[in-house]
């Protein structure tokens, strides 16, 4: 295979200049945009949905503007190396089992795993093993700026190598991106279709949408997530509002033991990040603060999947959230 990694300085500098969240995003939820080539969803992320190939859908050769610059991909890829969760999630929802993954840390989410039978697993992103990836032979590596920017040029020196800016909120436009490296756009498009679809038609059983609180344990903090989440992004798509301190263009607030009143809203939806003892959430959710919750005395405040709501980070992950709350709410 003959490929090439150009540096795409000058319109990465013109791209970052365009801004980050556009919150409703380009185009109306359910609403067909003839010049988006039918879509029906919104832009999270303007930076993002700028990268993409240079041909037609299913097109090869062709190139492909990412996060780092240029790469050209001679033919369609068939052994791709993955290396966010996101980009697992989205690669596997437009049907490629990737010959090996890695993951912040280590572990594939387990509602991704039933579908990575034969799949190697390469371990943790830090220190993240190149010679088990050049082992694997791949003919793409995917995974985001945010995670492995400083060892570009040596998985670049393995196989060609198509970055993301970021993982989360830009969820859509990063599946978008890995449909253009495996020239699976129209699959995408169809995808996050199919989910604006299913969000709409949730948004339609509100009369008037309840308030939505994202809480979630950490270890040594709590936070309140806003929109800048890959959550966030999904409550807006539905049009769920969310209480003030929550309504905020950023990834998330953070608050103390004492201060989980501002936790409440009509729903409270929470989780702990790993560990259950290792977060504050078994101290607080049941004591004398908890219980004083609105949401908890309606009963409804309840416990989340961590890993679907918070750490999924795509199409297939959004949609076992749309599961929920239609569950849930509808």
């Amino acid at each position: 295979m003959r490929w090439t990694a150009a540096a795409g300085v000058l319109l990465l500098a013109l791209v970052a200049g365009c801004g980050g969240a556009t919150g409703g995003g380009s185009s109306a939820p359910g609403n067909t945009d003839v010049a988006t080539g039918g879509r029906l969803f919104s832009t999270a992320d303007e930076a993002t949905a700028r990268l993409g190939a240079d041909v037609g859908p299913g097109v090869f050769p062709r190139t492909i503007t990412h996060a780092r610059g240029a790469t050209r991909l001679e033919r369609k890829p068939e052994r791709v190396v993955v290396l966010d969760t996101g980009e697992i999630d989205a690669v596997l929802s437009l049907g490629t089992v990737p010959v090996g993954t890695a993951t912040p840390n280590g572990t594939v989410l387990s509602y991704l795993q039933p579908q990575l039978q034969g799949s190697r697993n390469i371990g943790s992103l830090d220190g993240l093993r190149l010679e088990a990836i050049a082992a694997l032979q791949p003919d793409l590596i995917l995974g985001s700026q945010l995670r492995v920017d400083e060892l570009y040029d040596e998985l670049s020196a393995i196989a060609p190598t198509v970055l993301s800016i970021r993982p989360g909120y830009p969820w859509k436009e990063n599946l978008l991106l890995a449909g253009a490296a495996l020239g699976e756009e129209t699959r995408a498009t169809e995808l996050l279709n199919d989910y604006q679809r299913r969000a709409d038609a949730l948004r339609a059983q509100f009369d008037e949408p309840p308030t939505i609180s994202l809480l979630r344990f950490m270890p040594e903090r709590i936070r309140l997530y806003g929109h800048l989440s890959f959550i966030g992004v999904i409550l807006r798509d539905v049009g769920l509002p969310r209480p003030a301190n929550q309504d905020i263009e950023e990834l998330a607030a953070e608050i103390s033991t004492e201060r989980i009143s501002e936790a409440d809203a009509d729903w409270v939806f929470y989780t702990s990040y790993g560990p259950r003892d290792g977060t504050a959430e078994g101290s607080v959710v049941g004591d004398e603060l908890w219980n004083r919750l609105g949401a908890v005395q309606r009963g409804t405040a309840l416990p989340v999947d961590d890993e679907v709501w918070f750490l999924g980070l795509g199409p297939t992950g959004a949609s076992l959230v749309l599961d929920d709350l239609q569950e849930f709410l509808g």
